[in-house]
Formats: C-alpha cells, structure tokens, sequence
C-alpha cells in the first residue's frame, strides 16, 4: 500500500539527492581547478616574461661586456705603438747627444790646433800630447 510506495519513494528521493550532492562536489572541483589552472597559466606567462626580460638584459651586458674589452684592446694597442715610438725617440736623442759631444771633441781639438799654430814655441800643449807624455 501507501506507506510501502512511500518508503520507496522516499529511498529513491534519498539516493538521487545524494547523488546530486556528488555532482554538485565534483562540479565545484572541477571549478576549482579549473581557476587553479587559469591562475597558473597567468604565472607561467609572467615568469615567461621575467626570464626573456633577463635574457635580455644578461645579453646586454654581454655586450656591453664585450664592448669594453674591444676598447681596452684598442687602448692597449694605441699605449704599444706610443711607447715604441718614444723609444724610437729615445735612441734618436741618444744617437744625436753622441754625435753632438763628437762633434764638439772636433771642434775643441780644431780649437786648440788652432792655438798651437799661433802661439809658435810657447804653445799649450794638446789632450793627446799630454797623455802621450805621461805613458
């Protein structure tokens, strides 16, 4: 009779509601991860981002890097060429200081022949003369 329908009825609404409960879990899981999931696609994108924007800067400074030891190479190979011409220079000066107490010994000696030829008998005597003597 009715209160076996009843029951019946009742057990059935019971399981269905039941089951309903289920779904309505699953569906907010499924909710869940799928804002989970969006929010992580929103931070790989970021860090995607952050990692080019320092890939970027890292190769910039690489060049930068680079740059300056071109510059550094160049400067080195600028001081090069400017010592090795003062020391061009420097042997120059040396060879004309040589030259120039040669020439100066020449003139001395011409000098003092020069003496010696008018002073006659009386004369000074010459450098060589001198040590000459004393040998």
């Amino acid at each position: 009779g009715f209160p076996q329908e009843r029951r019946e009825l009742q057990a059935r609404l019971e399981q269905g509601q039941a089951e309903l409960e289920r779904l309505r879990a699953a569906e907010g899981e499924r909710a869940a991860q799928q804002e989970r999931s969006s929010q992580l696609e929103k931070e790989v994108a970021t860090l995607r981002e952050k990692i080019h924007h320092l890939d970027d800067m890292l190769k910039s400074q690489q060049r930068k890097v680079r740059q300056m030891i071109e510059q550094l190479q160049n400067s080195k190979s600028v001081i090069q060429a400017k010592d090795a011409a003062m020391q061009e220079l420097k042997e120059r000066v040396a060879y004309l200081e040589a030259e120039n107490l040669e020439m100066h010994d020449r003139i001395e000696h011409l000098i003092e022949d020069q003496v010696s030829r008018a002073g006659g008998g009386a004369r000074a005597r010459s450098k060589s003369e001198t040590v000459s003597r004393y040998r």
